[in-house]
């Protein structure tokens, strides 16, 4: 078995085997190139000491000397080269107590999460694999190495992880690592927020985001995002829906492509509902006022996550305005517009179809053809470049002090009349005319 081989990855490695130390591509790059997918990063494993691997490259960074990792520069582009280790006891669910440096390949091998993640492989020995992980990329599985309670005891974030490769490669999870998943979820209370909300994305993005329905069975979900588990235990008795809020919400995720804030705010959209769940006199549900409520708790969890406040912005803009109605004319329209700008109007689009295909049948027809005759005028809205905000709006407030008003609250609120006038009839965006109503009052 032949693995094409960076030719930079393959410098170094055989400047270190010259000099009498053994090196192998490690992990994730040798499991992608036996995919046939092109690996995004190439990291390299060797018995070569830290300070020896510095000694013979002229440019390295000490990215973890500690852990046994230099990364070696070639062309400006870095590449890490990390000693053969044993990981010493864990205490947190995280990090070993010391990490010995090892001589023997095995023993690196044997500390590393997954079967499918601990291969080897250079020019000279070829594939090593020691632990099977070549037989279980093509079983489709994703399997510990060795005993699964030791590695998810060692890393609880392993637990999320293994879901997140399973929906990332569309594999299952190998029935005792699925158990010892499950029976250890508990322990993810340990891990940082930042390093769920990175395992989370990738899970969300991958071609398979409604594998966090493996999540929610594991019982990871419970710890990690408990709003989850209620919109799985939560009906939707109402024809427009024939599956619950978290079954329709993971149906969702699977009708759009794997862009970030859509994705997100996919998850989040129905959040609110379980909360504002209600039942009429024929025993059917609603859910009025969910949006603001799923809004709400969109930024609450992603504040707790750790997410940046652009992310959070979007996303919970998206979620406040996924059901509110607007009528298929150019004034509502351009008011959306207004109101969240043309990059999430677009994404408030994909957003809504997805909402729609992941519901019953029930008048599916007449609420598609409705939002295609929204980006029909979005389009138009656009080629015309109809003025939608205060930036395109052709008087400024520096105008309308020149025309003799006085700067203060009245100032904005006047700029505030004269865009809705605009937004109901775009022809007269001129200066010349809102100059002459200014005048008029």
């Amino acid at each position: 078995m032949v693995i094409q081989i960076p030719e930079k990855v393959n410098k170094i490695i055989k400047r270190l085997q010259e000099h009498g130390y053994d090196a192998y591509a490690v992990g994730g790059c040798v499991r992608d190139s036996l995919l046939g997918r092109i690996p995004a990063d190439w990291d390299i494993t060797t018995s070569a000491k830290p300070m020896e691997v510095k000694a013979l490259f002229k440019r390295t960074v000490d990215t973890g000397l500690q852990h046994g990792t230099v990364t070696v520069l070639l062309d400006k582009e870095g590449f890490e080269v990390t000693t053969y280790r044993i990981d010493g006891e864990y205490e947190d669910s995280r990090h070993p107590k010391e990490v010995i440096f090892t001589g023997k390949l095995e023993e690196d091998l044997k500390r590393r999460d997954f079967t499918i993640n601990a291969m080897a492989y250079n020019d000279r020995e070829g594939l090593v694999d020691v632990f099977g992980g070549a037989r279980d990329l093509k079983r489709q599985v994703i399997r510990c190495v060795g005993e699964p309670r030791e590695r998810f005891t060692e890393d609880a974030l392993r637990i999320l992880r293994a879901v997140r490769f399973s929906a990332q490669l569309g594999f299952m999870i190998e029935e005792d690592t699925a158990k010892a998943a499950g029976e250890l979820a508990h322990t993810l209370n340990k891990i940082s927020a930042e390093r769920i909300h990175t395992e989370l994305v990738k899970l969300l993005l991958s071609p398979h985001p409604a594998y966090l329905r493996t999540a929610w069975e594991l019982g990871i979900t419970k710890i990690v995002l408990p709003e989850f588990d209620a919109m799985m235990q939560t009906q939707q008795n109402n024809p427009h829906h024939c599956y619950s809020v978290g079954e329709h919400t993971l149906k969702a995720l699977e009708t759009v492509p794997g862009d970030r804030i859509l994705r997100l705010a996919l998850l989040f959209h129905d959040m609110g509902k379980p909360e504002k769940r209600s039942t009429d006199e024929a025993g059917i549900d609603h859910f009025y006022g969910h949006q603001q409520v799923s809004a709400d708790i969109a930024r609450k969890v992603m504040r707790r996550l750790r997410f940046d406040n652009d992310t959070l912005d979007k996303v919970t803009k998206l979620v406040l305005w996924h059901e509110c109605p607007w009528e298929c004319n150019g004034y509502s329209v351009r008011r959306v517009l207004c109101r969240i700008g043309p990059q999430l109007f677009e994404l408030l689009l994909g957003m809504r179809k997805a909402d729609v295909l992941a519901q019953s049948t029930y008048r599916r027809e007449e609420k598609l053809e409705k939002l295609e005759q929204s980006r029909e005028l979005y389009e138009e809205i656009m080629k015309r470049r109809d003025c939608i905000s205060l930036k395109t709006l052709a008087v400024s407030g520096r105008d309308l002090i020149e025309a003799g008003m006085k700067p203060g609250k009245g100032l904005g609120e006047t700029l505030e009349r004269l865009l809705e006038l605009v937004l109901r009839e775009p022809e007269k965006n001129t200066k010349e005319y809102l100059l002459s109503r200014i005048e008029e009052r």
